[in-house]
């Protein structure tokens, strides 16, 4: 398996994987710059001395009604140059312009109806599905001419997506963008990379930035993270030189590891670490962060941790189990109302996981209540915990509930310190993912059988008190 710090060829030369990505694209870039200095001759821009936000909605004006690729390029570019100079109140103009402008022709999509309704034939579709389209799309293809144009517009629906709530007329632009985006991050598109302490040192301080599931405390802590027993890998594209879209955090470990306190402890022994991965047969993904805002609602996680099993696979024969360590973020919202009194009494006290006897009170009632609550199917919808329904749509099993396996305060705060294995087992990924998606069948463990099958523990049920009533 390549990693980033080794060398291929290319021709009597070797780069990098990293460098000749950004090479790549530094080639591109200045591909489109080039021509868009040269259509700058034959574009027709409005006066530079004019308010910006109208002159940003002319560059649209002219974008959409040029044909030449060149002068496009020249107008994409000056329109980029435009759009990063203005503040965000205009910005947000421009926004609702391009949403409430640029829709399709009426007469001509009620005519493709009306004909696809008459004779509904492939030839009929098509027409309808081309008059259907937005011009508006077209517009934001021809922005993403501009040098550093997918960029711009990854950042720009980051952006329209804070301001949706409070303008829903936004909504058609979200759409576009993200019908757009959603092709040009297909997989296809889509580098899988090694991220080892030789990553350029550019691409590992995002990771520390983007790291959302469990915090990188500075340079010590990531060092570990990509220590001999560890791996990291992420997706990358073309457009977005430098940039992760999205990576995973691999532990190696002997076992199935239940706690991500052990999985986080800053050892710093070169020999054992080498050692530990020599002798692992399993490996923990125990962190998954998307890292571009405007990219949401596109899935990139499903790929990278199937694509990186085959590659651990590839280089450590040995391993013979790939599972997570997952939060349940949505559990402790859940079981609160389904506690009964002396539990929820106990659970209310500061530093309640600390104490023995609070834990053992605790244990046996909050891991069947989890079992229950990653079991339970929302009508249409699956399981209600969205790392669960994650997990088990890609055809993993529910394996393992692990008691206090995160007792951080985030960990406490979410779940009660619960955490739990979701287990890729090669042999029936597939069949569980057919399962899921026919019915949201849940493939579990017998371990998690158990939990479900457990009576319930003899417990007082709390009560709402009323208040009395005043004659």
């Amino acid at each position: 398996m390549a990693e980033t710090s080794e060398l291929e060829p290319t021709g009597p030369e070797v780069l990098p994987v990293f460098a000749r990505s950004w090479i790549e694209r530094l080639g591109v870039s200045r591909f489109w710059s080039s021509i868009a200095d040269r259509g700058g001759r034959f574009a027709a821009l409005p006066a530079s001395n004019m308010d910006a936000g109208t002159r940003a909605r002319l560059l649209v004006e002219a974008l959409i009604s040029g044909r030449g690729e060149a002068s496009g390029a020249a107008v994409a570019r000056e329109l980029q140059a435009v759009l990063t100079a203005l503040d965000a109140p205009e910005r947000l103009k421009f926004y609702l312009f391009l949403a409430e402008n640029f829709q399709p022709d009426g007469v001509k999509l009620a005519a493709a109806a009306n004909a696809y309704l008459a004779a509904p034939d492939a030839a009929s579709a098509a027409a309808l599905a081309d008059a259907a389209e937005p011009p508006r799309q077209e517009v934001l293809r021809r922005m993403n001419m501009s040098p550093g144009g997918t960029a711009m517009l990854v950042a720009m629906r980051k952006e329209i997506l804070g301001l949706l709530r409070a303008n829903p007329a936004l909504r058609p632009l979200d759409a576009d963008l993200k019908h757009l985006l959603v092709s040009w991050f297909n997989r296809g598109f889509l580098e899988l990379r090694r991220i080892d302490w030789n990553t350029p040192a550019a691409v590992l301080d995002k990771l520390i930035a983007y790291e959302a599931v469990h915090e990188i405390a500075g340079w010590d802590d990531l060092r570990r993270r990509l220590a001999a027993d560890r791996r990291c890998f992420g997706f990358f594209h073309l457009a977005l030189p430098g940039e992760p879209l999205i990576f995973v955090e691999v532990a190696l470990v002997k076992g199935l590891a239940g706690s991500v306190k052990n999985l986080l402890a800053r050892d710093t022994d070169d020999a054992e670490q080498r050692g530990r991965a020599a002798q692992a047969d399993t490996a923990i993904f125990y962190s998954i962060s998307n890292c571009q805002d405007g990219l949401r609602g596109i899935s990139f996680g499903n790929f990278l941790i199937k694509q990186v099993v085959e590659e651990l696979r590839a280089e450590l024969p040995q391993l013979k189990r790939f599972s997570t360590l997952s939060p349940v973020p949505g559990f402790r919202a859940w079981a609160s109302a389904r506690l009964a009194e002396e539990e929820a009494a106990r659970l209310a006290e500061p530093e309640w996981w600390e104490d023995d006897d609070a834990s053992a009170l605790l244990q046996a009632p909050l891991l069947k209540l989890c079992a229950e609550y990653l079991t339970t199917v929302v009508q249409g919808k699956g399981p209600a915990d969205p790392v669960a329904k994650f997990h088990l749509g890609n055809g993993a099993r529910l394996e393992r509930i692990s008691w206090l396996g995160n007792p951080s305060p985030r960990g406490i705060a979410e779940s009660y310190g619960m955490m739990v294995n979701y287990l890729y087992d090669i042999g029936s990924i597939e069949a569980n993912h057919e399962a899921f998606a026919r019915d949201f069948t849940i493939a579990r463990s017998d371990e998690v059988d158990a939990l479900l099958a457990a009576p319930p523990p003899q417990r007082r049920r709390r009560f709402a008190v009323l208040p009395q009533l005043r004659s």
